[in-house]
């Protein structure tokens, strides 16, 4: 070959290799993340999410995509971001929470959408837990029922405790404060539900709080309220309430008590249910999962700071006692 015609030959594959690499993107799966927080889901959600995909042969930016969109905006901006999934044809949607996953519905009926749903069923993202029918599958993390069992984990950490309010995401649904008010009646507990809405909620809600004498917290199952944490916490100390979590990861950050699944575990989870999904399985044939086991954390500085003993029948039950 001819020098000439060989710096030719070099320039149409330079120009040709973009084309090439774009190409082999768009061939590769692609997964949306619909993230109903305000920032970007916190560790260790995406890094269990994408450590699934991995173990699985996923691995991003090589075989697979992930297209992650969260509501800097609010939880109006889901439907936009939820189009902008749908227009960048992912092959399936990860949605969390209640009204995330319900969007991607409204959004489309032919893209598989995978729910980490609080009440995957009380929501009607689902017919059945057996059949979920549809384009849309996943796990529930039962929150309605750990949100009446914190109840009575809440109960044993605070002696003499008869008063009780719970934080409430609404988007969440009516099911984890019918339930919890079941629990609260036969516990003898009166409780206060405090709605949030916006993150400017929260002060008000704790004012709330004190002002109707609450001994205790329940922050209730929410993706939205799980991305205040740090807000929570704060104010809890600040107003001297002990307050309990879903996640053991509020604890670790000195939070009080945590009783629920594991953060971790829950998006593994999901990552390997997208997988099957990817793999060709069809949402309506997966029955939906539930995680099968569940963690006690104590912070035994935020106990003593709060004037609190832990006591015995919570301390050999716990799963982690920070120290």
């Amino acid at each position: 070959m001819k020098r000439r015609d060989f710096i030719t030959f070099l320039g149409g594959a330079a120009a040709l290799w973009p084309i090439a690499a774009r190409t082999q993107q768009r061939d590769i799966p692609k997964i949306g993340v619909l993230w109903p927080g305000a920032t970007p889901p916190a560790p260790p959600r995406m890094e269990s999410f994408t450590q699934a995909l991995r173990q699985l042969g996923f691995i991003e930016g090589q075989n697979v995509a992930i297209e992650l969109r969260y509501a800097r905006g609010g939880l109006q901006q889901l439907p936009e971001l939820a189009a902008e999934l749908v227009g960048v044809k992912v092959d399936v949607v990860t949605a969390f929470g209640d009204l995330a996953p319900k969007i991607a519905q409204q959004s489309t009926g032919t893209i598989p959408v995978v729910a980490i749903s609080d009440d995957i069923v009380g929501a009607g993202l689902v017919n059945s837990l057996s059949r979920p029918g549809g384009n849309t599958t996943g796990l529930t993390i039962m929150a309605p029922e750990l949100s009446a069992k914190r109840l009575e984990v809440l109960q044993e950490m605070v002696p003499g405790m008869s008063r009780v309010a719970a934080l409430w995401d609404p988007t969440t649904g009516a099911s984890q404060v019918s339930m919890t008010e079941l629990a609260a009646r036969t516990l003898n507990l009166e409780l206060q539900i405090l709605e949030v809405r916006r993150r400017d909620d929260l002060g008000n809600a704790f004012r709330d709080a004190q002002a109707a004498r609450a001994q205790a917290l329940n922050v209730f199952s929410s993706p939205f309220l799980a991305s205040l944490f740090r807000e929570i916490i704060a104010l809890s100390v600040e107003y001297r309430l002990p307050a309990i979590y879903q996640w053991r990861e509020h604890v670790d950050a000195g939070g009080l008590i945590s009783y629920g699944p594991s953060l971790a575990a829950m998006f593994r989870q999901a990552g390997t249910i997208v997988v099957k999904v990817l793999k060709g399985a069809k949402p309506a044939d997966l029955p939906v999962e539930q995680p099968t086991k569940f963690e006690l954390a104590l912070n035994a500085r935020t106990a003593k700071a709060l004037g609190l003993a832990i006591p015995p029948s919570l301390l050999v039950r716990a799963d982690e006692l920070i120290e």
